[in-house]
């Protein structure tokens, strides 16, 4: 019997499962000072965004920062994105500091509560999914002679589809790494404008550079295995 029908049948199928590997399936073609650069040539700044607590203003109060919003983004002459994002709340730089902190009290009265109190937060802690906080970003796109609204409101198919099509060469991706050059500074005033309108709403909004947007992503693709990996580190 000829064996190398199999192994030719084995070296095709290997082939066909690498076209739907992780990297593949994502949009993100690489992250450059910050800036995602995506498979279509696309380009994405990611701000993080201080949420305001509507529950805590009276009905005039939230009036205004209602209208101010509304001004704000009828303002923009170009799309933006808004992620809003439930996590867990990470307790592991603040249970370091109080058990730091716990060892140099004399007090024994004071020190037993403060051990309880700390033995409160571990268990809070151990807890995993229990404490959920929000999260907001801001993501500003850009896409070179191309129509932003178009490009932004695909549907989700269509985005699929198109990542599924994109096989990357070298020519692509110089020709990705040029248009990011070149449009680098457009994203930029954007990117202003974008800030400008937060402190407006008196919304603190932070950049994201390239570890903070790698660190985003695979706390988004790989929830729990990034989870885990901080129990480890723990």
């Amino acid at each position: 019997m000829d064996l190398s029908f199999f192994d030719q049948k084995n070296i095709q199928k290997t082939s066909s499962d690498n076209v739907f590997n992780t990297e593949t399936m994502l949009p993100v073609s690489e992250i450059r000072d910050g800036i995602v650069i995506l498979k279509d040539g696309g380009l994405r700044w990611i701000l993080k965004v201080d949420g305001v607590n509507l529950d805590l203003k009276n009905s005039d109060e939230l009036e205004v920062i209602l209208e101010q919003y509304k001004r704000f983004l009828n303002w923009l002459d170009f799309p933006i994105q808004i992620l809003a994002r439930n996590t867990y709340l990470d307790l592991t730089d603040y249970l370091e500091y109080i058990r730091n902190n716990v060892s140099w009290i004399d007090n024994p009265a004071l020190k037993e509560q403060s051990q309880s109190y700390l033995s409160f937060l571990e268990w809070i802690d151990n807890q995993q999914w229990l404490v959920y906080v929000k999260e907001f970003y801001v993501i500003v796109p850009y896409y070179a002679e191309k129509d932003d609204n178009k490009q932004v409101n695909k549907t989700w198919r269509e985005k699929i589809l198109n990542v599924l099509n994109s096989k990357d060469n070298v020519e692509q991706v110089v020709s990705r790494y040029r248009s990011f050059l070149k449009n680098q500074k457009q994203l930029e005033t954007r990117l202003n404008l974008v800030q400008d309108g937060l402190i407006s709403l008196r919304m603190q909004a932070e950049m994201l550079w390239t570890n903070d947007v790698v660190s985003l992503l695979f706390r988004m693709y790989n929830p729990l295995l990034d989870a885990s990996q901080a129990k480890f580190a723990e």
